[in-house]
């Protein structure tokens, strides 16, 4: 099963890596010769080489606290990655995490995330992928991110949660912030009146 999820993902990323630089023309040329080629049918949409109708987009709209609200669509991890803007492997690492358990196709769902997870998902959504892997799991566990399940395995808990589905992208919630400094600076100043 793990392998034909392995061969499934490397699949999809040649095609992407290949279709990404053509236009949305060319791409769905491509795609109608392919299909045919291969005699694959997508639900609904009739006999091999038939005309595709326009793909599905992931539905993937960004509200004020930063989380997604995503339809039934699976979101990809590439686009995922580009909403969120993780800015180190530590926030990656939780974001393939939730990705995994909440956003994945159906049947490449899990629970838990290792080290062959954060190959795979990094090199997928192009995050550059750190030295030692297994060190980054480690460091997301220490920062609060993961439980430690055993064998290898993490599992995203309530804080790398909500670090995934409100506080990122960061700055999202940077009024938050400024409103404390603001505050401080207020009591100070009152004090000094006194």
């Amino acid at each position: 099963m793990v392998e034909q999820i392995d061969k499934e993902v490397e699949a999809i990323k040649v095609v992407l890596t290949a279709l990404e630089p053509l236009t949305p023309q060319l791409r769905s040329s491509v795609v109608e010769y392919v299909m045919k080629r291969l005699g694959v049918t997508v639900e609904g949409q009739g006999q091999p080489g038939a005309p595709l109708q326009p793909p599905l987009q992931p539905d993937l709209r960004i509200r004020g606290s930063g989380s997604a609200d995503l339809g039934a669509t699976p979101v990809h991890i590439k686009v995922f990655k580009e909403t969120k803007k993780p800015r180190s492997a530590n926030e990656m690492a939780a974001l393939v995490a939730y990705y995994l358990s909440d956003l994945a196709p159906p049947g490449a769902r899990k629970h838990t995330i290792n080290t062959k997870d954060i190959e795979t998902y990094f090199k997928i959504a192009e995050f550059p992928r750190p030295e030692h892997v297994k060190v980054t799991l480690q460091n997301a566990k220490t920062a609060g991110y993961f439980d430690a399940i055993g064998e290898g395995e993490y599992k995203l808990n309530a804080v790398g949660h909500n670090l995934v589905v409100h506080s990122m992208p960061r700055g999202a919630t940077a009024g938050a912030a400024t409103k404390k400094k603001h505050f401080k600076k207020n009591r100070s100043t009152a004090k000094k009146k006194r």
